[in-house]
């Protein structure tokens, strides 16, 4: 299979039309067995109506991308794996973030996420994360898939119990990496106001799969944990590892003091956890892994840094020094903030205003070059519609677990636009039917 190195840079010509764009743009096929996946969901007794109570999170249709790209995704991903290892990138990064960030360096991180846009020349990282959300999720909608009419031969996604055991699997092995041959006991899941968020049946699933493993499980806010003789307990237990959905990826809020504690004092294991963090999704990591000259002072390969170069649209640091030059390019711009998240306080360039530039000016932001999301054409009530699209690739160590896309209209994924949400990712490197 071809490599990232085959394929054209930032300044070349288009890559060939694929089967995969043309599915994308003309397949107009539901590959959702609705019935299928209702029956998966409510497996877990509080999720008996999360298809009625979450009527967009889950696309009917599915999204196609050619060997060649799912390539490409790898090949970035690995490149970044490399990276990170390297003594003076770790230094660098670290630098800049809290002195928590360099605690629990024993463990992975479970659920990375890397936010992929397909351009013409292949796919393009946007930015990583920690605690992405859909795993889950996006398990039990990859194992209700039904054959595209159009090209039978087309593989089905993972299927989901393949999927769980990889994900449980995970899980035991952040444990053994920091406790090594110690029994796994409890785990707590944890975020704010758990049964407000939006992905909570995501949460109800992942304590079933830990019970399935003969684990206690629960979900909880952060409130709800003491630290009692150097030990984490919540609801009457001692907590053994959190699986932290917490998006102060610091844990510096007040309410978060007592798992920072117990973080920080070994008294528990938490992942993804504020290391993870700083070693791949502060924004600012974009502007060392998008720069060859910087990456290659601090030692990475020439094969890495060309895959790196070719995958990551070029970052910048918002300063006052290059606040000119950036706002005369600013339509080829997107203005995110360093440690935001969830597109909170996102900007494309040829939307800003003087008086959001200024605010813009005032934080902590980055630039990075725009790469538009490409385009699925679907049936919305009959009616032929597109809708934008980005790729989540769920890693764990460098590997890739599972591939899901996000339909949307607007700036940002919202997972509130009819016939969008989640959809499952087929690779397609047949001609259709």
């Amino acid at each position: 299979m071809a490599s990232i190195n085959d394929v054209p840079d930032h300044g070349s010509e288009p890559v060939s039309d694929s089967i995969a764009d043309r599915l994308n743009r003309s397949c107009f096929c539901k590959t959702l067995d609705r019935t299928q996946l209702h029956t998966f969901l409510q497996t877990d007794t509080l999720n008996q109506d999360v298809l009625a109570t979450h009527p967009q999170l889950f696309s009917n249709t599915s999204v196609f991308i050619s060997p060649l790209h799912a390539e490409q995704m790898r090949h970035i991903i690995g490149a970044i794996a490399q990276v990170v290892k390297l003594s003076g990138y770790e230094r660098q990064v670290l630098e800049q973030a809290p002195n928590i960030g360099t605690n629990g360096m024993e463990t992975e991180g479970v659920f990375m996420g890397y936010d992929f846009h397909m351009s013409e020349q292949g796919p393009k990282l946007i930015e990583i994360n920690t605690n992405a959300g859909g795993a889950l999720l996006n398990a039990a909608l990859a194992n209700a898939q039904v054959k595209c009419c159009r090209v039978e031969n087309i593989p089905l996604p993972l299927l989901k119990t393949d999927i769980e055991a990889e994900f449980m699997a995970m899980f035991l092995h952040e444990w053994a990496l920091q406790r090594e041959d110690k029994p796994l006991k409890v785990i707590a899941i944890i975020d704010e106001n758990p049964k407000q968020q939006f992905l909570y049946p995501e949460f109800v699933m992942a304590q079933r799969l830990f019970e399935k493993a003969g684990l206690t499980a629960v979900i909880a806010d952060p409130s709800e944990l003491e630290l009692i003789d150097g030990k984490l307990q919540c609801q009457n237990q001692i907590i053994d590892l959190v699986y932290n959905r917490l998006t102060d990826f610091t844990l510096e809020q007040k309410e978060n003091l007592a798992l920072r504690q117990a973080f920080e004092t070994n008294g528990v294991v938490v992942t993804p956890n504020p290391y993870h963090h700083a070693l791949y999704a502060n924004k600012r990591n974009l502007i060392l892994l998008s720069d060859g000259y910087a990456l290659a002072h601090l030692g990475a390969n020439e094969g890495d840094i060309a895959i790196l170069q070719a995958g990551i649209p070029a970052t910048y640091r918002v300063t006052n020094e290059n606040a000119t030059e950036l706002w005369q390019d600013r339509k080829q711009l997107f203005f995110k903030p360093a440690t935001g998240f969830g597109s909170r306080a996102t900007y494309r360039g040829d939307k800003l205003t003087k008086r959001v530039w200024n605010e813009i000016l005032k934080g902590d932001y980055v630039a990075q070059k725009i790469v538009m999301p490409s385009k699925r054409g679907m049936l919305v009530d009959g009616q032929e519609t597109t809708l934008k699209m980005d790729l989540r690739a769920y890693v764990y160590a460098g590997e890739i677990q599972l591939l899901a896309a996000r339909l949307y209209q607007g700036q940002t994924t919202n997972f509130r636009t009819e016939g969008g949400g989640f959809a499952p990712v087929f690779i397609a490197d047949l001609a259709p039917d």
